[in-house]
Formats: structure tokens, sequence, C-alpha cells
């Protein structure tokens, strides 16, 4: 214990150097660059462009430091992490397709931002989903091939930290061991248990073949799991990655904590003709907003949630809902908040087992506080037991809904591809005496927004996901349900089955599926979308592939929101290598 204390107080005294608590605190400097966001993207944009000394970069972000957040570091921890001073606290909007449900949308309110927060997984998604991206955009920079620069520059991977031997459990040649990130495979796995699904993918083969890596760019089959968690057991987030001691200790690199910007003001144009916005407004707690000014870009970096709401409030958005909540309209853009994508799930399909499966001593952890503190003690002395990893799972499915349901509903395929994942699947037996399938839609054609409340940037913006509005996505979904039993029918698995669990064991025809469906359906996290990309000279979309906002000059946006599909994946690996691209597009600019 003394050792580990004695860590955080060195790491916390280093990385002190340029970071502050207030604006009140900042040096008197002129800012090249102001970004808005310290999250995932924000982290990643200012420490590649504070790279270059002749820039003054300056972050801004609206949460406390990851310093000392245990609730963070420890990747065991994660699910505490809801409704805590690192948590936006947002909820929906009633969901027509959960049955007017709402639901709680966890945001990272913390330098890292919600890579402080998520659960770690570490997937790319499928090839075809960025090729889609460069074809819509009419950038061919945004394809998968172009982007592998990127996509090795963030990553580092490492062995896991219980130093099993991974030969076979990952390709390395679709790795960089010398990025930013540290990852790996699983470090704490459950041998009584991952058997039975290796044997499920030599029984059954075809949609459950066995698949070496699914960050190959070929996600399709079971492979086993990777996290942004590194050798030393703990969580990798932008700001552990990207704004370490060493980097803050940069004199051209600032961070302010708890510090809200409310909107983005036009500047003086200065012989820059047409909308100049270089300027940001910030609350204040005692007194009235202050405004700070960059000398070349505003760089907004809030996220899916945040980006749109300050765009919005600002007077970018659509001009009939501007105006009718008074906020005067510098531009009309009606996509602004639209295109709202993430992947619904079910955590809650599960099957009973005739005879239970050993899971080891740790079976009770979620619900004993004894072996709750001691995991944390092996963990605090030698990054050892299972709170070196999140998910009581060691193996994903990526699999297609089947064509012939495409042909018989009619829909089109929502995917990029017939190489790319319609249902994600995490397989494993947590607790012992019930098979687990944790499912989601992994590219979904529902699409939903984020609109204002009110006038006032203080006010939680509207979410809607608004799951289940296009009819594909709960036959996807009720897919999904039969992919995890044809999973248990393997040879391996069904003499042991008794049934499904409730709620599912009654639901015998498709209306009662659907409706447990969506009586209990929540949400994977991945807002994504909402500012989306699109070709330079349409007059639709957010940003243009040089994410640019449309319209205006000094401003960009680089975060999820830019996306203008959501891939097959957990979505932080995307923004990753979204931010480094858009940090390269800025320096190309500047250089």
């Amino acid at each position: 214990m003394f050792i580990y204390i004695t860590l955080l107080a060195t790491i916390s005294s280093l990385a002190r150097a340029a970071t502050y608590n207030s604006v009140d605190e900042l040096p008197s400097l002129d800012w090249d660059f102001l970004v808005v966001g310290g999250g995932t993207a924000g982290s990643v944009i200012a420490s590649r462009l504070s790279e270059d000394s002749r820039f003054n970069v300056l972050v801004i972000e609206a949460g406390p430091t990851n310093e000392d957040a245990l609730l963070s570091i420890v990747p065991g921890l994660q699910a505490r992490l809801a409704h805590t001073a690192y948590d936006w606290n947002y909820t929906t909007v009633n969901i027509p397709g959960y049955n007017n449900r709402s639901i709680n949308y966890q945001r990272g309110y913390i330098l890292g931002g919600s890579s402080s927060v998520n659960g770690m997984v570490f997937t790319r998604g499928a090839a075809s989903d960025y090729d889609r991206w460069a074809r819509v955009t009419g950038d061919p920079g945004w394809s998968w091939d172009k982007l592998q620069p990127y996509i090795k520059r963030h990553e580092k991977f490492q062995p896991p930290v219980d130093n099993h031997n991974i030969t076979g459990q990952y390709d390395p040649t679709v790795h960089s061991s010398t990025g930013m990130v540290p990852t790996s495979v699983s470090g704490f796995q459950h041998p009584s248990v991952d058997p039975f699904t290796l044997m499920v993918t030599q029984q059954l083969g075809g949609e459950f073949k066995y698949n070496l890596d699914f960050n190959s760019g070929m996600p399709l089959g079971i492979g086993w799991l990777q996290a942004t968690i590194g050798h030393d057991g703990t969580r990798s987030s932008a700001a552990t990655s990207y704004l370490t001691p060493q980097i803050q200790a940069r004199n051209n690199l600032h961070v302010v904590l708890n510090t809200f910007v409310t909107r983005i003001l036009e500047t003086p144009s200065q012989g820059r003709g047409g909308l100049n916005i270089r300027t940001v407004e910030i609350h204040t707690q005692s007194g009235p907003p202050i405004t700070m000014t960059a000398s070349k870009e505003v760089i907004l970096a809030a996220g899916a949630i945040g980006s749109p709401r300050i765009l919005m409030s600002s007077g970018i958005g659509d001009r009939n809902d501007l105006k009718a909540l008074g906020i005067p309209v510098i531009l009309h853009n009606p996509s602004v908040g639209r295109n709202f994508s993430d992947h619904p799930s079910l955590n809650n399909v599960t099957f009973a087992l005739k005879k239970p499966v050993d899971v080891g001593p740790w079976v009770n952890l979620d619900s004993d506080p004894e072996l709750q503190a001691l995991a944390l003690e092996l963990w605090q002395t030698n990054r050892t037991g299972p709170f070196t990893a999140l998910v009581p799972y060691d193996l994903f499915g990526w699999v297609r809904v089947p064509d012939s349901v495409f042909r018989d509903s009619g829909f089109e395929d929502p995917s990029s591809g017939p190489t790319a994942a319609n249902i994600e699947m995490l397989i494993g037996a947590p607790t012992g005496v019930a098979w687990e399938t944790r499912l989601r839609l992994s590219s979904p054609a529902s699409r939903g927004y984020v609109a204002l409340r009110s006038s006032d940037p203080l006010d939680p913006p509207l979410i809607n996901p608004n799951y289940f509005s296009h009819p594909f996505d709960i036959v996807g979904m009720r897919e999904a349900v039969k992919a995890a039993k044809r999973f248990v029918s393997a040879p391996v698995l069904k003499d042991n089955i008794i049934q499904m669990n409730p709620p599912w064991a009654n639901a015998s025809t498709e209306d009662e599926i659907d409706q447990v469906i969506r009586n209990t359906a929540v949400t994977a996290w991945h807002a994504s979308g909402t500012a989306k990309m699109s070709p330079k000279n349409v007059d639709w979309g957010v940003v243009d592939p040089d994410l640019r906002v449309k319209g205006v000059k000094g401003l960009r946006v680089i975060d999820a929101s830019i996306m203008p599909y959501i891939p097959c994946a957990h979505t932080q690996t995307a923004v990753y290598f979204i931010a480094e691209r858009g940090a390269d597009l800025v320096r190309e600019v500047w250089h």
C-alpha cells in the first residue's frame, strides 16, 4: 500500500506543472489553439499540436483531474463510476423504441473524458467501415488503408499483466508496440470457462469460427478480448497516455480543469472574410462569463453530446429550433445534433446450467465486500487478481444477420459490407450457474438527436438515441438473441443447458421477444455522429473531410461526433485515430 500511495503522489507532483484548476490561475499567454474538451480526442490533439514548440495550446476541460481517481485507474472498479463526480450524469428523453423508458447516459466528466470511465474494450471494427467513410466524404484519407499510420501511431500493445503466453490469442502483425495507448489481451482469464467457447468455434465453425484477431479489419468470428489495459494492470486513457507528466511539462501545453465552455463567439475578422469563430465563452461561478481567443483555431472536442450542444448554444444549428428558444442564429445548419448513432444492447441473455461451472473463488466478487477488499489489496500490492480486468468475459463474437433475413424482410443491410458485423456477443459464464451472452446491435439503422432544452447553455441537453426507430433494428436485435441460442446449441454446451432464464423463458413468439427487448435493452454508451462529416461542396453535414465546420473559419470539430456512420466496434478506438489524423490536418495548415 505504501508503494502505491507514494507512486501516486509522485505522479501528481510531476503532472501539476501545466495543469490549473481555474482560468484565474492561467498565465497570460497568446493562445494559438484552444481545445474545448480534454477527453479522448482533445487529449490527443493537444498532445500532438504541442509537439511543435511554436504553438501555445490550451485544453479547456469541464471536469476534474484524473489523478488519484481510483475508480478510474483500477479496471475492476469501472462499474462504480456512474453517478459520481466523474460522470456528466445525463439522462435521455423517454425513448419510444424502449417502450418510453428513459435511461442513464454516462459520459466522462474528467480529464481523459469517456476514455477515463468507459469499459476499456479495444476494437477497431471492419475495414469497410472506414472505406465507407472515405466514400461518403469523398476523401480517401479516411479509408482503412490510409488510416493505418494513425491506427498504429496510437497503440502500444504490451504483454498482459499476468505475463501468460498470448501466442495464438492475437496477431502481432496488425498491432503496434510503439504508440501511445497501452493495450493487451485480458490479464485475468477464466480457464474453466474459455475452453467451452473455444470448443464451440471448432464444433460449429461458420459464423462462430475462431478469429485470431478481430482488430485486423476482418472482425467476424470469435476472438480474444483486447482492452486498453497495459502491462501494469491499470486503465490506459487518453489522459494517462497523451497527457503524461513528461508531456504536460512542455511549456507550451496548458490544461485548465473545472472550466465549462458555454459558447463559441464570432471573432473580429482582421481581414478574413466570412464567419470567423476563434473565441470561446467560459462560465464563471461568481461573475460574468469571460472570453478567450485563439490566434489560429478553436477545436471542439467535447464529444458527441458536448460539441453539438456548444454549436447550437452559439447559434449554429437549425434556424427554426434556435429561434424557438430565442437563440440568435449565426449559421443555419440543420445537420447539427442530428444523426445520433449508438449500439443498443442486451445484458440479460442467460441460459441456466444443469451443472454449474467452477469459476473459482471470485464468483461472488460483485456482491461480497470482503472479496472486493481483497481484490483491491491484490491490485494495489502487486497488480494481480480480478481487478486487473473489467469484464468477466475473455472472448468476444462478431456475427452477421443471416442474408435470408434481409431477403425476406426487404430491409437493406445497414452495415458497411459483408465483412462487417451486425451483432456483437460477449461470451462467458461469470456466475458459474448460467451461460451468458451480452448482445449489441453493432451496425444499427436508427438515428437520434441531441437538442437544446433551453437557451441556457448550462441546461443539460435533450438526448434521444431513438433506438429501434428504424424497423430493421428490432429485427436485428431479435436475430442477436437467435444467434445466442445457436451458440449454446453446440454439443459442448447444449446438454448442460436447461433453458433461457427470465425474462426470456416465457417469450416464444416474435412479438413477445420484441417486447422483452424493448423493455430491457440498454445502451453501450457509444454516442457518435452528431456533427457528421460530408463532402466539401454539399449543403448537408456539419464538418468537411478536413473537420472544418462548414461555413465557418477558425473552427473545427474533432471527436466522435464527426463519424458519418458508427463503426461495428467500441468507439473509443476510432476516436483515437480520428484525433491523430485530425491533429495532422491542423498541422498541415499551420506548419
